[in-house]
C-alpha cells in the first residue's frame, strides 16, 4: 500500500512537507492570513517590550537604591553628589565647584556614576 494513498486531501502526493505546513496548507483562508499577524505581534513583543521592561525595572531599582554620598548623572546633564532624601521623591544634590544644592525629583537621576566611571 502506497504511504501518500493513506493520507489523502489535497497534499496527498507530496511527502516533503512536515505535518505542520500541512496543517498550514489546509486550513480556511482567514486562519492562514492570522498565523503571520500572530508571528509578527510575537516577535514585535520579544523584540521591543521585554527589553524595555528589563531596563525600566532596572532603573527602578537604581533610584530606590539611591544613598547620601552617591555621585550622580541627572537627566539634565548635571554631576552631582547625593546630599538628602526627601520623603517626597525628591533628591538633593550637591554640584560642585561652588557647592550649589539643588533639589531635583527623584526621576530625573539617570544614572550612578562608580569609582571606574569617574576616572574616565
Amino acid at each position: 500500500m502506497d504511504l501518500s494513498a493513506s493520507i489523502g486531501g489535497p497534499l496527498s502526493g507530496c511527502l516533503c512537507l512536515s505535518p505542520a505546513m500541512w496543517l498550514l496548507q489546509t486550513g480556511s483562508p482567514s486562519q492562514n492570513l492570522l498565523v503571520p499577524i500572530i508571528l509578527m505581534v510575537v516577535i514585535f513583543y520579544l523584540v521591543l517590550f521585554l527589553p524595555m521592561r528589563r531596563r525600566q525595572k532596572k532603573l527602578e531599582s537604581m533610584l530606590s537604591e539611591l544613598k547620601n554620598g552617591d555621585r550622580v548623572v541627572t537627566s539634565g546633564g548635571l554631576v552631582g553628589t547625593v546630599v538628602g532624601l526627601g520623603d517626597d521623591n525628591s533628591v538633593t544634590i550637591r554640584i560642585k565647584p561652588d557647592n550649589v544644592k539643588l533639589q531635583f525629583a527623584r526621576s530625573a537621576v539617570t544614572s550612578v556614576l562608580n569609582e571606574e566611571e569617574e576616572k574616565k
